[in-house]
């Protein structure tokens, strides 16, 4: 077993902690105009609750699946264990594969959004953004360069910005609301209709993309204390924790902001909401905050990504060198070296909506869908009796989860076909490997 293995630091605090900065990150703020944007009849506020309800039902299996399987790389252990011995080394590879391009471009997101918004502070050409945005992934590399119970620590404080920035926002909308918040359809309006649901698939790819991360904690496995526990509640807390706080923040500054006004290219709403009821100052404050949360997000998410291919290649089933770990600081240090290295080319080259879409299809197949046919075959091979978490009314949250990720695939547009090739190209390398390369390097060995 390695040390990453057996170094457990993390409580449940600190585990929600990173959970919860992953989740935030700058997605909420950069996607808030584009979801009001999508709806006629000013209905935003559903394209929000579908995402909510679309991260509980998933987090259903990786609760059961991070309880019963608390090993560094996630996602990565659930295949190969599920999958049996041919079909979980691809899987399980597939998943390493994608993660070593599909994190990166989550690094680059946060980094691009993060340069962007910086912009109302400081107006910036395209290519000083560019400059911000490749120097932040260089930053969370060297915090990240260290032991695990540093950045523990750092990431409750972290954490604690997130929580208080959007409680002040919360507050500011709520004392000063000038508008109705509509959650039913009036007249001729309904929710079953092809432009409503349109405009959820649309609007959902972006707000599902704003909680996504509630499952870091399981790519952290290995070094969570008592995690039959932690995992499940951490994971829980999460989702219920931020969940309210963007229907709160949604409410509370589109309650001020009317949403005819709003236009999808609009990219400080939240720091002009401010500047409307305190001044020029509160945006500036607001944004420097949100900014905070940003980087905050970076950091949170190049932790948990770096566990993967590490677990993986300790496995034998990715690139060796991913292995080493830090002589003195026991972290996987290639694969945060290699990761970064991506997430800031990615940074320079990428524009943020493209990445935004592009994450989600790349992710759906192999690892959502992946994880919910993983654990009906799990339950069918040892049965439940062992499992230290359970899943409520199985297995109706996967049969939930999977038609729900399918729905978001499709509403990816032609990102969906981009996913997919990324799939494919990965399993061409996969019998590359196992043919070409293992063979070779079982000869120098030789």
């Amino acid at each position: 077993m390695s040390t990453l293995q057996t170094n457990r630091k993390i409580n449940l605090l600190q585990a929600t902690s990173i959970n919860m900065i992953d989740m935030v990150g700058i997605g909420p703020f950069i996607v808030m105009p584009f979801v009001v944007a999508q709806f006629n009849s000013g209905l935003f506020i559903w394209a929000w609750i579908f995402g909510a309800i679309t991260a509980l039902a998933d987090a259903m299996i990786w609760s059961e699946l991070g309880a019963k399987y608390p090993l560094a790389g996630g996602t990565y252990n659930f295949h190969r264990i599920a999958f049996g011995e041919k079909g979980g080394k691809l899987m399980s590879f597939l998943f390493v594969w994608q993660t070593s391009i599909q994190a990166p471009l989550v690094m680059a997101s946060a980094a691009i959004g993060f340069a962007q918004y910086l912009t109302y502070i400081v107006p910036m050409e395209l290519w000083q953004q560019k400059i911000v945005s490749g120097g932040l992934v260089i930053l969370a590399f060297i915090l990240l360069y260290r032991r695990i119970e540093t950045i523990g620590k750092i990431s409750v404080i972290m954490g604690t910005v997130v929580v208080l920035t959007i409680a002040w926002i919360i507050f500011s909308g709520l004392t000063h609301r000038q508008h109705d918040i509509k959650f039913l359809p009036a007249g001729n309006e309904s929710f079953f209709t092809l432009a409503f649901w349109a405009a959820i698939g649309q609007a959902s790819v972006k707000t599902v993309y704003a909680y996504l991360g509630y499952y870091n904690v399981c790519h952290l496995g290995g070094e969570i204390k008592d995690p039959e526990k932690n995992i499940p509640r951490s994971i829980f807390i999460s989702i219920f924790g931020i969940a309210v706080l963007y229907l709160l923040m949604n409410i509370s500054v589109m309650g001020v902001v009317s949403w005819q006004s709003v236009n999808k290219d609009n990219k400080y709403l939240v720091s002009l909401f401010m500047e409307q009821l305190y001044g020029h100052e509160a945006g500036i404050i607001i944004t420097i905050l949100i900014l905070c949360i940003a980087f905050s997000s970076l950091f949170a998410l190049i932790l948990g990504y770096s566990r993967i291919p590490y677990a993986a290649a300790v496995d034998g089933n990715f690139f060796k060198p991913f292995a080493r770990l830090h002589p003195s600081r026991h972290f996987p240090y290639v694969s945060l070296v290699v990761l970064c290295v991506l997430g800031f080319v990615f940074s320079l080259l990428f524009k943020l909506t493209d990445v935004i879409s592009s994450i989600l299809a790349m992710r759906i197949i192999v690892q959502f869908i992946g994880q919910g046919v993983g654990v009906i075959l799990l339950r069918k091979k040892f049965g439940a009796s062992g499992l230290p978490f359970k899943m409520w009314l199985f297995p109706l949250p996967v049969i939930l989860s999977i038609g729900i990720w399918i729905f978001l695939f499709i509403s990816t547009g032609w990102f969906a076909l981009w996913g997919s090739l990324i799939a494919v190209i990965g399993v061409i390398v996969y019998f590359i490997k196992i043919n070409y390369w293992d063979k070779q390097q079982s000869a120098t060995h030789l």
